[in-house]
């Protein structure tokens, strides 16, 4: 029976950790963003769906260069957990245009109306090619592009930095692996074929990492959060009073966080 239980599971297990696969109806906007600027990734299994939102008063917030033009601006690339879409993040996170940031929104394969199935494998191909995507924005400047994932994102940011040279990593509510993960089905990891083992990222990658993570956090251990920024090379853990689905549960406190960590990072 356990060996019936593990076979069910190794095959099932993508439509768990991806759960929104050919979801159905999406949700209406919360409200009209008319700077919003779809952008459709090309790659080799279909087209995936990201959102552009360009920074709010950039001159404002810019340096100005010899023409008079605002100097390229940085950037984020945003990744969210297994149980959204790109639909559900414009209200919490473009907050980021506001600190002078570009931001592209991107969807997983199969999700909404992208085509595709997930996996570890065409995720990465999806942030790679939308990193590649907005490095070439003559408005943008490609040495500061930085990724942002709460949850299952993670995964998809640190696959990410380990194909470019993101210039810093922000990460709530993130594992170390899902291999990691697998105790929660009593299973063993090497069942996991996505292992997206962000432990092992964090233990190369060169450069500054934020590690935000609930204390509470049932369903992504708040251990997790210690031992990715215990690894990491420049890494900073930050941990709040909550869970995972209410982090961060004083969004104001987070925002500080977050823009003093840009800041201090440069």
């Amino acid at each position: 029976m356990y060996a019936a239980y593990c076979g069910l599971l190794f095959l099932l297990q993508r439509s768990l950790v991806f759960p929104l696969t050919r979801s159905g109806a999406r949700p209406v906007l919360q409200e009209e963003y008319p700077s919003r600027e779809v952008i459709w990734l090309e790659t080799s299994f279909g087209r995936v769906e990201s959102w552009y939102f360009p920074p709010r008063d950039r001159g404002k917030t810019a340096g100005v260069g010899s023409d008079g033009a605002p100097m390229p601006a940085p950037a984020v690339v945003i990744a969210h957990g297994n149980a959204e879409l790109i639909d559900y993040l414009p209200p919490a996170f473009l907050r980021f245009t506001d600190l002078g940031f570009a931001v592209l929104m991107v969807e997983y394969p199969g999700y909404g109306d992208s085509e595709g199935s997930p996996s570890q494998e065409t995720v990465t191909e999806t942030f790679v090619t939308a990193y590649d995507i907005l490095a070439a924005r003559p408005e943008i400047d490609p040495d500061q592009i930085v990724a942002f994932a709460r949850s299952l994102g993670g995964g998809a940011v640190c696959a990410l930095a380990a194909e470019r040279p993101v210039a810093a990593l922000i990460l709530l509510s993130t594992f170390t692996s899902l291999r990691d993960m697998a105790g929660r089905y009593l299973v063993p990891g090497v069942l996991v074929r996505d292992p997206f083992d962000n432990r092992r990222v964090l233990g190369s990658y060169p450069r500054p990492v934020l590690i935000l993570h609930g204390t509470e956090d049932t369903i992504i251990p708040h251990h997790h959060g210690e031992k990715l920024a215990a690894g990491a090379l420049q890494g900073r853990l930050i941990s709040y009073p909550c869970g995972h689905n209410d982090c961060p549960a004083d969004w104001e406190q987070f925002w500080e966080d977050v823009h003093s960590f840009l800041l201090d990072v440069g």
